[in-house]
């Protein structure tokens, strides 16, 4: 019998974003830090963010084979200690494209998309 092979502790997105500028300022309004980047940090075409255990990265140039332009066409769900105290903090510095509300499956959520048109949802059972 062999044993099945772990999918690892973590999953980090690598989103391709229209500016970097733009992209990482939207970010630090919602808490993340800039963890790294690549090659110039006034003018990087990689950068990695962070705010508790979650990790994302930026880059501005599309790898071998994918899109040209930002496309996503699903939502990347968050679970933060506590959505309304997480919507409290946020209300006023973005807009938000959705609640916070429950939501007919049963999850308190809110939904903000970011300037490159990726959806991030915040939630939690309700």
């Amino acid at each position: 019998m062999t044993t099945p092979v772990g999918l690892g502790q973590r999953l980090v997105p690598a989103l391709l974003v229209r500016d970097m500028g733009e992209t990482l300022a939207f970010y630090q309004k919602l808490g993340f830090r800039l963890t790294g980047c690549h090659p110039d940090p006034a003018a990087p075409s990689w950068a990695e963010v962070k705010r508790d255990s979650v990790v994302l990265q930026f880059h501005t140039e599309p790898p071998c084979g994918t899109p040209p332009t930002p496309v996503c066409s699903g939502t990347f769900y968050i679970y933060p200690g506590s959505v309304d105290a997480l919507a409290d903090e946020l209300r006023g510095k973005i807009p938000f494209a959705w609640g916070p509300e429950v939501m007919d499956y049963g999850m308190l959520e809110f939904g903000i998309q970011d300037p490159n048109g990726y959806y991030l949802a915040f939630t939690e059972p309700n």
